[in-house]
């Protein structure tokens, strides 16, 4: 019982820490839209949660999300949070260059 509690502790901790801060992470140089630009914004802001494979984690995985989500959908769920998914980790520009990025995996 005393694991399954540490385990919940710093899961979550681990997803609070994760999806907390997203005002540094984009920089002068993620600024123009580009496959390499959105895979970097989402090292900084989604692969705590998504995974660095996309595989999945505390979030659900996203290696064929493109198949099943539209561009704008996936922009409407990284603007506005999905479920556990807290809102305004990336707004704007960024995050429709992560939205373009994801809609590829198929």
């Amino acid at each position: 019982m005393k694991k399954k509690l540490l385990a919940l502790l710093m899961g979550t901790s681990l997803v609070l820490a994760a999806c907390g801060g997203g005002d540094e992470a984009g920089g002068d140089d993620a600024t123009t839209a580009g496959s390499s630009d959105g895979e970097k914004l989402y090292s900084q802001n989604c692969m705590q949660c998504h995974g660095a494979n996309l595989e999945g984690g505390a979030g659900p995985e996203l290696t064929t999300i493109g198949a099943t989500m539209s561009k704008e959908e996936i922009e409407d769920a990284i603007v506005n949070g999905v479920g556990n998914m807290p809102k305004g980790l990336l707004e704007g520009e960024e995050a429709s260059t992560v939205a373009d990025w994801l809609a590829e995996k198929k």
